[in-house]
């Protein structure tokens, strides 16, 4: 998988991301797993096409040494489509800009 990953967290700053994540993403089915919704002027063309896919997202897998951005955007709709593949340049650079502004936010050195 590939996947965008911060490691040699220490605790204290994963207390910080996990209330964070909790907060705007609330938990999800698997512990420590969060789904952020990719935004919609970043789909591409066949998932801009896909409605019924729609809505798209990236997982964020957080424990208490590293945090991971998986750079595959899914859907949550289905297991497989045409739709769901790793992400293209920009969405990418939004997923990387993403895990910054967060630990800018948090006052988080990494």
């Amino acid at each position: 998988m590939k996947q965008y990953r911060i490691d040699e967290l220490r605790y204290e700053d994963y207390e910080k991301l996990k209330a964070h994540l909790d907060e705007r993403f609330g938990s999800s089915r698997v512990e420590n797993l969060y789904w952020v919704p990719v935004e919609e002027h970043l789909l591409d063309e066949i998932q801009a096409a896909h409605t019924n896919c729609q809505p798209f997202y990236f997982a964020v897998e957080l424990n208490t040494m590293a945090i991971s951005f998986e750079l595959l955007i899914r859907t949550r709709n289905r297991v497989r489509c045409d739709c769901i593949h790793y992400a293209n340049t920009e969405q990418r650079e939004s997923i990387i800009r993403f895990a910054d502004t967060m630990f800018e936010t948090l006052k988080i050195l990494s």
